[in-house]
Formats: C-alpha cells, sequence, structure tokens
C-alpha cells in the first residue's frame, strides 16, 4: 500500500487523531470527519474534562508518533495510589517496586496536542461534519456539513467516533452481527479541588487519589494549574445514591461523613454538584468489527470499558499501533489485514472489559482491607525475588505490551495461588525463603 490509498476516520476524539497521525506520518492520504467543533476553539473548561491515566501502551503509541516528548509536558507522574481513610489519614500505596509511575493528563489537552501533530503531517480534519449514513457495500459514506451533503468513498473507513459509533450503529443491522451494553449501577460527576491560596497543591500530587467507601468512592488526579480533578463514583439509585443528594445540606452531611478531609479542600462543592452533570458508565462489546473488510472499528467503538483499570485510553492507543504497523508491514490486501486485526485483538478487548470491573471492586472496596494488604505485600515480594516468574496483574496490565488476554489468564492463576497461600499467613512478614521459592515451584507446576 502506499499514499495514493485513502483512509477516512470518523472521530477526531483521541483514538482518531492518533492514528490519523500515525497514518499521516506513513504518506496515507488520511481525513478525519468530526461531528463536534474544533476543540481547540473551545475556552478552557468546556467539553469533556476528565483527566486520563496515561500508562505504558499509551506511550509505547505516543512514541511511536514521535510526540511523548510533547506529552510529558502536560502530563503528572502518579507513582501509587493515596488511600485517603474516613478519620483523614493517608497511605501511599506505591504502583511497582521498579518506580514506574503512571501519568495524569487533561483529556482536552492532549486530544489539541494530537490534533494538531496529525494536522502537521498531513492529516485533514473536518470539524462540525457528521455522518448521516452508511453503504457498507460500497463503503461510501454521506456527511453533513451545516445544509451541505456530500457523499464520499472510502479505501478504508474507520471507526473512531466513541462508545455511541455512527460506523457500528449500521454494522449493528448487517446478519450475524454480535451486540451487547451494559451499564453499572454507578455513575460519575466531576469536581474539584483548587489550588491553595499560595497557589500551591492542596495534597501530595504524584499520587492517585482514592477515598474508598466500600460501594463507592471518591478519586482525585492532579492537573498542571495545580488544581485536582476529583470524580464521584456513587450508585444512581438506592438508600445512598445521588438520587438522596438533592439538597446542598445533603451533599454537605455525606461528604462530612465520608470524604472530610476532601470537602475541607472543596469550597464550591455544592455549586459544581448541582451544575456538573451525572454521567453513565458503559461497556460495550461487538464483533466482528467489520463487515467486508473496507471498514473496522477501534477503541471505545469496538470495546468501551469502564475506566477503573485507567486503560480506556491506552487500550484504544494500542488499537492505533497495531493496526498501523499492520497496514505498514504487511504485504496484504487491506481486507486481509483488517479480519486478523479483529480476530488478534478481540480477545484482549474482552479481557480488558471484564479486568476494568474487577478492578472497580479493588478500588472501592479491598484496598484498606487488612489480608488484601498483606497479599499485595507478597506478592510485591515475589515479583522482587523472581522477576521472570511472578509479576503482579497490575504490573502487566499497566507496564507491559502483554496482551490483556494473557495478562488476564495469569492472573486468574496467580490469584487462584495466592487464595491458598494467604490461607496459611495473617502477614508478609510470616513468610520465609522456603515458603516463597514454594510458592514459584507451585507456579511452575501449574503453568500451562
Amino acid at each position: 500500500m502506499n499514499n495514493s490509498t485513502h483512509i477516512d476516520i470518523l472521530g477526531a476524539g483521541l483514538a482518531g487523531s492518533l492514528l490519523g497521525l500515525l497514518l499521516a506520518q506513513q504518506d496515507y492520504r488520511v481525513k478525519v470527519y468530526e461531528k463536534r467543533s474544533d476543540p481547540r476553539m473551545q475556552m478552557v473548561g468546556e467539553g469533556r474534562s476528565i483527566n486520563l491515566a496515561l500508562s505504558h501502551r499509551g506511550w509505547a503509541a505516543l512514541n511511536q508518533a514521535g510526540i511523548a516528548d510533547v506529552v510529558q509536558e502536560i502530563a503528572i507522574p502518579m507513582r501509587g495510589r493515596m488511600i485517603h481513610s474516613e478519620k483523614g489519614g493517608t497511605l501511599l500505596q506505591p504502583y511497582s517496586i521498579k518506580d514506574e509511575n503512571i501519568y495524569s493528563v487533561s483529556r482536552s489537552a492532549l486530544n489539541n496536542i494530537l490534533i494538531s501533530q496529525a494536522e502537521k503531517k498531513g492529516a485533514k480534519f473536518y470539524f462540525e461534519h457528521s455522518c448521516e449514513e452508511i453503504q457498507l457495500e460500497e463503503n461510501s459514506f454521506v456527511v453533513k456539513h451545516a445544509s451541505d451533503t456530500n457523499t464520499l468513498r472510502s479505501d478504508l473507513l474507520i471507526g473512531a467516533d466513541g462508545a455511541f459509533s455512527a460506523l457500528r450503529s449500521h454494522l449493528q443491522r448487517t446478519a450475524r452481527f454480535n451486540y451487547s451494553q451494559y451499564y453499572i449501577e454507578h455513575a460519575y460527576k466531576e469536581l474539584t479541588i483548587p489550588p491553595t491560596a499560595a497557589g500551591d497543591f492542596a495534597m501530595e500530587p504524584n499520587a492517585l487519589h482514592i477515598w474508598p467507601r466500600g460501594g463507592f468512592m471518591l478519586i482525585a488526579l492532579p492537573n498542571l494549574d495545580k488544581s485536582f480533578t476529583c470524580t464521584l463514583f456513587y450508585p444512581y439509585e438506592g438508600a445512598q445514591s445521588f438520587a438522596n443528594l438533592q439538597t446542598p445540606e445533603h451533599l454537605q452531611s455525606f461528604f462530612k461523613e465520608y470524604f472530610p478531609d476532601a470537602l475541607a479542600l472543596m469550597p464550591k462543592l455544592a455549586e459544581e454538584f448541582f451544575t456538573n452533570p451525572t454521567s453513565d458508565l458503559i461497556t460495550v462489546s461487538c464483533f466482528p468489527w467489520t463487515y467486508n473488510g473496507k471498514q473496522v472499528l477501534l477503541g471505545d467503538a469496538a470495546h468501551a470499558i469502564v475506566p477503573f483499570y485507567g486503560q480506556g485510553m491506552n487500550a484504544a492507543f494500542e488499537d492505533c499501533r497495531i493496526l498501523t504497523d499492520m497496514l505498514v508491514e504487511q504485504e496484504e490486501k487491506i481486507a486481509d489485514i483488517i479480519y486478523r486485526f479483529q480476530q488478534n485483538r478481540k480477545p484482549d478487548a474482552d479481557a480488558i472489559a471484564e479486568l476494568a470491573l474487577q478492578n472497580f471492586v479493588e478500588m472501592r472496596d479491598l484496598v484498606t482491607d487488612k489480608a488484601f494488604v498483606e497479599r499485595k505485600k507478597v506478592e510485591k515480594e515475589l515479583y522482587r525475588r523472581f522477576p521472570d516468574n511472578w509479576e503482579p496483574l497490575y504490573n502487566m496490565v499497566t507496564f507491559s505490551h502483554r496482551p490483556y488476554s494473557e495478562a488476564l489468564q495469569q492472573g486468574i492463576l496467580q490469584d487462584s495461588i495466592m487464595k491458598e497461600v494467604m490461607k496459611k499467613y495473617e502477614n508478609a512478614e510470616q513468610l520465609n525463603n522456603k515458603d516463597y521459592e514454594s510458592i514459584i515451584a507451585l507456579l511452575k507446576q501449574r503453568q500451562p
């Protein structure tokens, strides 16, 4: 394939913009269509502002795009979870014994960088252009801008247009297309901890702050302006739910009981709470990701997940990197590449969706559980002693390129072993050298 290949991308969000950059670098003729206005023209604070956790898989794609150094300027390292107790105490749980970090980045700032960098490489962006219709057999699509409509044809049409993808909605009308969506009972609302009067961070900036409260939680990620973006994950309905937080008095009482140290740092809590939207959390699964090899879904359009592993963006960026590599390196027809891409990537998409749901339980319920904390100490010691044999699941997912599906299966095996081990011990200090060696021997015995 060469630069005569026309590739059209629906969606100029994070995945679509990065993919446009990666493909334009390889001299493909890339056009990106976005129904919303150019985000670079928005005022600061408009649009979706939720922070994102950028980790190894995302950095790999940004390195390949040649812009990791640019993104580094807007990224704040977070070296662990800072757990906040109901009494106001804190405890840092490092992510890795190797001093590996995840990074807090602004969605809007990152999106703006990706669009601008893609344009520099020759990708064309068309904002306020909505996709109205797609003819899958012909691989043509109709875009509307103001009162004008145009029918366009593509060599490869890519749906990077999010959880409510226009391309996927057309694929859903085809025979034998499998689709499911699942909303968890929780929603989320964004809030803010501003800088101190002296202009400093009000809390430790190099950590992801979590207030786990069993069934719900508050988290906070640092921003470059020394503020924190907080997100409350709370059920929609029930005795403890958004439905019961209807007045400033109820809200104040709720935060005073469960998040007192955060409340002291949130002077505009009521104003933000009753102004900012309450948003849903959805998991999307579908297959196939193409109809005839002339189009393909990726990112949230193919596999939207809940945010609790911090892998939604990273998984989408990995999609972009893998697909670009396949298009560039393989001497195959586009259709053959697309079929192979979806077959290879679908198991990993399913795995990270499952892992993300599991990690919600860990973040909100388990991180303060004594037995869980002791178990994590044992796993970290296993990793320190036997790094070639034992790697914690979080590390496999967050700090490696290991396929998500492999990480999930290895995590299941290690979990079964650790459940057996921790029945014998109350704390990590009770294990000796022979104990650790016997755990590794058991792992090798059960390894497929």
